[in-house]
């Protein structure tokens, strides 16, 4: 590890569990400090290579440049994201924010949970009402060529497909399926209004510092975007809570699409990663699962 950090004196190094595309470690220092190692690098990445299509800002968004633009974007629209250290192609050295995650405080102590929760709803605030000129990646200042629903559609349709191939339930209902989310698509009134989400936010991305605040990881994935995506995924993610975060006003029919959307999406990444030496295979299995009976019972 002092090979790749000359300048910084490492005595102890802790791998830190929950990524799939980075590695992250809690790094001691000879001064007593602690910091955060981010580490991208093939053998760090479980996801295979996803065939998408070609204007999708949420498929395989990784690595340092994306991380450190981001975060610089965020900071800007006044959310709490950790300082950064150092910054190399393949690495990023950051502030230790703190060693829990709102998730499990929320699951130990709901009641010290209710502060950093109103928080994060006032910083979600924040990044859906800042806006971008067009839909997609900051870092990439795309110059779009359709809306942000139809791109959605065909995600989906093309993740569908990849399922079908593979999962007997799903091949057989693939018709109606693809019918349905023709149906939502075509419900959706139009709209040019793109502000800055997350893309994958769960209360697992969030880090709570020992005074209280809430600290945004993972946050290569941040994009100029519909702001109902963030939201059907905070639905889905803070389940009761969700309401605790005062959200934005929505387009319910919009917000209906991307939930259907990102339901589909539930099932393909996890049946892909679940292929490869992922460490928790299981888990990713039962993941696809939920989403295939949620899929053709809703």
């Amino acid at each position: 590890m002092n090979e790749l950090l000359p300048d910084w004196r490492v005595t102890a190094l802790q791998r830190l569990t929950g990524g799939t595309k980075k590695g992250v470690y809690r790094l001691r220092l000879d001064d007593g400090r602690t910091v955060i190692l981010y580490l991208w690098a093939e053998s760090e990445n479980y996801w295979p290579v996803a065939e998408t299509v070609p204007d999708d800002p949420f498929t395989d968004a990784s690595g340092a440049q994306l991380f450190v633009t981001n975060r610089a974007v965020l900071a800007a629209a006044g959310v709490r994201v950790s300082e950064v250290l150092l910054a190399r192609p393949d690495l990023a050295l950051v502030e230790d924010a703190g060693g829990e995650t709102l998730e499990a405080l929320m699951e130990r102590d709901p009641v010290a949970a209710a502060g950093p929760l109103a928080e994060l709803g006032r910083a979600l605030r924040r990044m859906h009402t800042t806006f971008g000129a067009e839909w997609g990646m900051p870092a990439a200042k795309p110059v779009q060529t359709r809306p942000p629903e139809e791109m959605i559609l065909d995600r989906a349709l093309s993740l569908l497909g990849k399922v079908a191939a593979r999962e007997k339930r799903i091949a057989a209902a693939r018709a109606r399926l693809e019918d349905r989310l023709r149906a939502m698509r075509a419900a959706i009134a139009p709209r040019r209004e793109y502000a800055l989400v997350h893309g994958e936010l769960g209360a697992d991305h969030v880090l709570v510092t020992a005074g209280g605040e809430p600290v945004l990881i993972d946050i290569e994935g941040v994009t100029y975007f519909d702001v109902e995506w963030e939201h059907a995924f905070l639905q889905l993610r803070f389940g009761d809570a969700y309401g605790e975060l005062d959200p934005v006003d929505l387009d319910p029919a919009r917000l209906e699409f991307y939930r259907f959307a990102q339901v589909i999406g539930l099932i393909e990444g996890p049946l892909r990663i679940a292929d490869t030496d992922f460490p928790d295979r299981q888990w990713m299995l039962d993941l696809a699962e939920w989403n295939i009976r949620k899929a053709l019972t809703e």
